[in-house]
């Protein structure tokens, strides 16, 4: 199924949404959220219609696949809306689904390109089957490690447009721009430029008063998405430490945990990747020239926040995976050190068997021998005195060993 393009258009009214159907689709009034006024138009007629508002900026979302299809047709739009086109090489990074997390700018507008961590409910990407590098492998490892989907999402950061390229199932966009329009049709004030100002700082609710920090609040619900998956990963490595320190269980899935912890160390990797490209941004944002307003330096030291706070989030999911990482680790370890402290006992417990067992041989050893005198050999009771003595024997190793503590049960 094609996948439609959805512009927002952020102003001093609240939040609007035109819906661009795929070539080939029915045009017609297709009914949205309350506040959005939504039409659905042919592709090149609509975007040759799209202009920016008064005083706001224009959130562009756009699947990759159509992104691929709509080169042209968006560069002349941002063209005709920014004065400026994207460059090839930037074309060729947010088309490129094996890229990783990074950052970068021209004099025009930023760059980020940002892998997300989110549960999938396929195992392959429907745009790109087969591709390995944007999910876990589909056979081996915790289930919820397989549905993780790590595919990028580009963000074009202009002064009043943000362009955003995401996978074709992109669960953070949908989300995000449900409750972006909820939170436009609910705003009940506006600032000086007509945006709507957001004076809570947690989350993404409200509307961001700048393209960079609509960004950073759609950067932030996808790392909080990964957060969310931690109670299930979790739980599934810890069934399997359990799994593993039993000892009345014998472990066998070693594929699958081999799998885990690789799939871990790439988790381990795109999160620093991730942190790379945030403290990129960061280092960037402090170097944009000074506002010469204080409302433009509020604004300033709000994306400053967001940034860092987006940076924090980030290195708590690196500290998860890793420590992730360090209990699989430590599982593994602690099985095999288990497993030789039983070895151990089984050979201490063989061993001690053997020293009882000794002397009983050489006694049986000495009366078997082809003599024709051996002393008690011809005596009626000479039997049960070599038992006697046998017994005698044994039961004074099992005391010597016992109070040794070579026989002493270990405790599970």
């Amino acid at each position: 199924m094609k996948q439609a393009l959805r512009i927002f258009t952020i102003d001093g009214t609240g939040v609007s949404e035109t819906v661009i159907a795929a070539d080939g689709e029915t045009p017609g009034l297709t009914p949205q959220e309350p506040a959005a006024a939504s039409a659905r138009l042919s592709t090149l007629a609509a975007l040759q219609q799209v202009r920016l508002p008064e005083h706001g900026y224009l959130w562009i979302a756009c699947a990759r696949a159509q992104f691929d299809v709509l080169q042209t047709q968006l560069q002349a739009t941002l063209q005709a809306l920014t004065g400026v086109q994207l460059l090839d090489l930037h074309v060729s990074d947010l088309l490129n689904q094996q890229l990783p997390s990074r950052y970068d700018y021209t004099s025009q507008y930023d760059l980020l390109v940002f892998r997300r961590l989110a549960a999938g409910g396929l195992t392959a990407d429907p745009a790109q089957p087969g591709q390995t590098l944007n999910h876990l492998p589909a056979r081996g490892g915790p289930p919820i490690l397989r549905r993780i989907d790590t595919s990028p999402v580009g963000f074009a950061v202009f002064d009043r447009v943000l362009l955003t390229i995401h996978p074709s199932d992109c669960a953070v966009r949908d989300a995000y721009a449900a409750r972006l329009l909820a939170a436009g049709h609910s705003a009940p004030s506006h600032n000086g430029n007509g945006v709507t100002p957001d004076s809570r700082s947690a989350g993404a609710r409200g509307v961001p008063a700048h393209p960079a920090d609509m960004m950073l609040r759609i950067v932030n619900q996808m790392v909080d998405s990964y957060l969310e998956l931690r109670r299930d990963l979790t739980h599934q490595l810890d069934h399997w430490q359990a799994e593993l320190l039993d000892p009345k269980t014998r472990f066998n899935n070693w594929s699958a945990l081999l799998t885990a912890r690789l799939s871990l160390h790439h988790l381990d990797e795109i999160c620093e990747d991730q942190h790379s490209a945030v403290q990129d941004w960061i280092e960037s944002l402090k170097t944009w020239p000074e506002a010469d307003t204080p409302l433009s330096q509020s604004e300033r030291d709000l994306l400053l926040v967001r940034s860092r706070d987006v940076l924090e989030h980030i290195e708590r999911v690196v500290h998860h995976v890793r420590r992730l990482e360090q209990s699989a680790e430590a599982a593994v370890q602690m099985h095999f050190n288990a497993q030789s402290h039983r070895t151990n006992e089984i050979m201490r417990t063989l061993t001690v068997l053997t020293a009882i067992f000794l002397p009983l041989n050489l006694i049986a050893g000495i009366f078997g021998m082809n003599f024709d005198f051996i002393p008690l050999l011809h005596r009626s009771n000479g039997f049960w005195l070599a038992m006697v003595a046998m017994g005698f024997t044994t039961v004074t190793l099992v005391m010597f060993f016992w109070r040794k503590r070579y026989l002493e049960r270990s405790a599970r």
